[in-house]
């Protein structure tokens, strides 16, 4: 498996030879750092533990040292991949393990938006605003009979939190590998607000 943290920068657009204007999500992917390898015989799986985006304040002692026995800089982000390839303490992964026309699953924090209504948060029409149905039109409207089932059935779209969730998309194309640069462009859009941090995989689907 091929996989990279990275981290939303926002969105652009790129032409393509025939004139085509892609939409794409520009995204820092990596370096990431390994730090610790993971073995079947002392952890009964194999996995490593890669670092991303350098962290310089507020380090815990606990933190550095886990850093200091890797001797990596402190780092802000912890994952474990099960990447392909034979990777050591301290090998550093890039942009580059991926190319143009590969295709990718981008999981990332959906932006967060607090208590919201259920038109907001479900897409639910407003009631209306005549006949007796005031003084409130955004709420959720009824509930259902009174006396039979005499409850609220499960899974009714109430007020609630929205947002800030874990969210995958799958299947998306990378446009343009910048290697110089550690720049994925990815078609389309991806979870997150701008500076939110990403896993990119190789898809599970692959090309349809």
């Amino acid at each position: 498996m091929k996989a990279i943290l990275g981290k939303k920068l926002g969105m652009t657009q790129v032409f393509t030879d025939d004139g085509l204007v892609i939409p794409v999500t520009v995204v820092e992917a990596g370096p990431m750092t390994v730090i610790q390898k993971k073995t079947e015989e002392v952890d009964g799986y194999s996995a490593v533990v890669c670092a991303f985006d350098k962290k310089t304040k507020n380090v815990t002692k606990p933190q550095k040292g886990i850093y200091d026995k890797a001797k990596v800089e402190p780092c802000k982000v912890l994952r474990e991949f099960d990447l392909d390839g034979d990777l050591e303490v301290g090998a550093v992964v890039k942009a580059d393990i991926f190319a143009s026309g590969d295709k990718v699953d981008v999981s990332g924090l959906t932006k967060g938006h607090g208590f919201s209504g259920v038109i907001k948060r479900w897409n639910q029409h407003r009631l209306k605003m005549t006949h007796g149905t005031g003084p409130v039109h955004r709420e959720v409207g009824s509930m259902g009979a009174n006396s039979t089932p005499s409850r609220v059935f499960k899974n009714k779209h109430l007020p609630g939190q929205y947002g800030n969730e874990k969210v995958t998309i799958q299947n998306l194309e990378v446009v343009k590998v910048d290697a110089d640069r550690n720049l994925l462009y990815i078609k389309g859009n991806v979870p997150g607000a701008k500076g939110a941090v990403l896993t990119i995989k190789q898809t599970v689907k692959g090309a349809k």
